[in-house]
């Protein structure tokens, strides 16, 4: 991938020529780690390990990849006159002319195609998850991009179903907790991401006509009132669930304290308005990958040692 660079006056300099050729980066390859939440109820369920759950599951993966792959070209090609304007954005191969819109259009076509293959091979439910998806970003980008609150809600929903993908490629039933954790979750996410959009950008930058119909005082309240709601919902699933693991130690609930340091410390990145791209964020910040760590090992004692 590319590195940016902000020059003395606080522009953006040109990235730094990556290897990749244009239609991989056009992929968004970077932010494939998002595609990780296929991997959060196998987990939380501790069937994450059996050889089919896992087999499944990174076939869930790899087909969200593809077919998020799929919306990225699309969108990019749609954007392209916006993401000219945004000061990272127009490093995009199809926004910097690397990437011609007709090809940037077919290999999204063979990425949908291999996509939704994999999908419906894996499992029907898989299959489904995955053309929603599809149907909802296309929308989103054809008319529903520039409405405020739709925005939210329909960008929240993209993380929300690769976070459902994961179970239902494996038959893994997804609990009432585990959904108002992801939908929240999502929330939180994505409120941020427009939050810090606005904060280093402003909102009458021209990358985003949804941004001016938005206000900041608006957009902490969105994701302040979702992280409330996250914290919650994983606290009920944490106190529930503190009885399971070794030793008779409350794992879980244990774990609602570097859960929660991990949501102020990600908070702390979108007031800083350093949260424009969350995967940025989650792979940059040593903090946040520290606790999201301790969090890990502490929700694995609990669910996979009996």
């Amino acid at each position: 991938m590319t590195d940016l660079h902000e020059s003395s006056t606080g522009e953006v300099d040109a990235p730094r020529r990556s290897r990749l050729p244009a239609a991989i980066r056009a992929m968004r390859p970077k932010q494939w780690t998002k595609n990780v939440l296929v991997l959060t109820a196998p987990l939380a369920s501790g069937q994450l390990f059996q050889l089919d759950v896992l087999w499944r599951v990174a076939c869930a993966f790899v087909a969200f990849c593809l077919v998020s792959a799929t919306v990225y070209l699309i969108n990019d090609a749609r954007d392209v006159e916006e993401d000219r304007l945004h000061p990272k954005k127009r490093f995009r191969p199809i926004a910097a002319g690397e990437l011609k819109v007709p090809a940037a259009l077919t290999l999204a076509a063979i990425t949908g195609v291999l996509g939704f293959a994999l999908g419906y091979l894996v499992s029907i439910p898989l299959g489904v998850v995955l053309t929603v998806y599809l149907a909802v970003q296309i929308i989103y980008s054809v008319f529903l991009k520039h409405l405020p609150v739709i925005d939210l809600a329909i960008v929240a929903s993209g993380f929300l179903l690769r976070a459902m993908a994961g179970g239902l490629a494996a038959d893994i039933a997804l609990s009432q907790w585990f959904l108002l954790v992801a939908a929240f979750g999502s929330l939180f996410m994505v409120a941020g991401k427009r939050y810090s959009e606005m904060v280093a950008l402003g909102a009458e930058a021209g990358t985003r006509r949804s941004l001016e119909r938005y206000s900041s005082s608006y957009l902490r309240f969105a994701w302040t009132i979702a992280g409330a709601m996250v914290l919650m919902a994983y606290s009920l699933w944490a106190f529930e669930n503190g009885h399971k693991g070794p030793w008779d130690v409350p794992w879980t609930t244990i774990s609602i304290a570097p859960f929660t340091l991990a949501l102020f410390q990600y908070a702390l990145e979108v007031d800083r308005g350093e949260a424009g791209e969350p995967e940025d964020v989650v792979l940059s910040d040593r903090v946040l990958q520290c606790l999201g760590l301790i969090w890990l090992v502490l929700v694995a004692v609990a669910v996979f040692i009996k």
